[in-house]
């Protein structure tokens, strides 16, 4: 943790939604004037396209069904530690971004499935932003939840996020059912035992809870919308946190235990405008006098 060069970590796994979160606080940077270094997890991974689907083959080969872009190895968790040190102690660092699609290549004069070239960070930059599925990450080689100032997880329950990595790889990356089935069957492994884990480490924790049926996540037609579902804010350490603020600022919201807020699901763009803006503002601040 830094106080002269604040990091910001937002981590879930896939389809838990950290991308909508994201938007959120590109929303409180623009309005509060605050110049961010936003990387993303996929621009970690340990492989592109082609040589993770040799990967894949190999260790599928070898009786390995476990490995996933979810597993530890298939990830350059030790050099996100090295962008997490360096901006914490100096405020540089690189990235690079993964190219998923047409759209993103043209934009980056990148193939899909391949990665940009290693860049440096822009000088003058508050904050560094991470959105992604390892920000968090404690293990024997690395200890980024350490690094990272403010550690946020978005954790659906687990058929929703189903449903909704389900709808998504189905709409823009054109999988099968089947195909996407297949994908969640073998990250399950590095699911427990790589991302699970992290939502102990992390400072507050969103997570949907849908109130219409997903009993068979596989067959939903739709995703369930905001309206109906529930979000359950869990902060792990409550002390300083203004419960009753939040809840007469969000209507039908209310306390399950001393550390936990539940609100509308419609509501969680706003408990996070509340929650973060004044985090925000005063790890900028503590920045600056440093």
């Amino acid at each position: 943790m830094s106080k002269k060069h604040p990091i910001i970590s937002v981590t879930g796994s896939s389809g838990a939604g950290t991308t909508t979160v994201k938007s959120t606080f590109d929303q409180i940077f623009r309005r509060e004037g605050i110049r961010p270094v936003s990387i993303e997890g996929d621009a970690f991974h340990r492989y592109n396209r082609a040589d993770m689907k040799t990967q894949l083959e190999t260790r599928l080969a070898a009786g390995d069904a476990t490995f996933s872009h979810f597993s530890y190895e298939a990830n350059e968790l030790e050099k996100l530690q090295e962008v997490f040190r360096s901006y914490g102690e100096t405020g540089t660092g690189e990235t690079r971004h993964y190219i998923h699609d047409e759209a993103e290549s043209a934009r980056h004069k990148t193939p899909p499935g391949h990665f940009t070239d290693w860049k440096p960070f822009e000088e003058g930059s508050d904050l560094l932003f991470y959105e992604g599925l390892h920000g968090a990450v404690v293990n024997e080689d690395v200890d980024l939840a350490a690094l990272a100032d403010l550690k946020i997880g978005v954790v659906p329950v687990i058929n929703l996020e189903w449903i909704q990595k389900i709808h998504r790889d189905k709409a823009s990356r054109g999988y099968s059912t089947e195909a996407v089935t297949d994908v969640i069957l073998r990250r399950m492994h590095a699911y427990v035992h790589c991302i699970c884990p992290q939502f102990s480490q992390t400072d507050i924790n969103f997570q949907r809870v849908p109130v219409v049926d997903t009993s068979n996540p596989f067959i939903a037609r739709w995703i369930p919308t905001a309206d109906e579902s529930l979000v359950v804010i869990r902060f792990k350490n409550p002390r300083g946190i203004d419960f009753p603020y939040l809840n007469s600022m969000i209507h039908d919201s209310w306390m399950t235990r001393a550390n936990s807020l539940v609100i509308p699901g419609g509501k969680m763009d706003l408990a996070m405008q509340l929650i973060f803006t004044p985090m925000i503002l005063r790890l900028v601040s503590e920045s600056k006098r440093a």
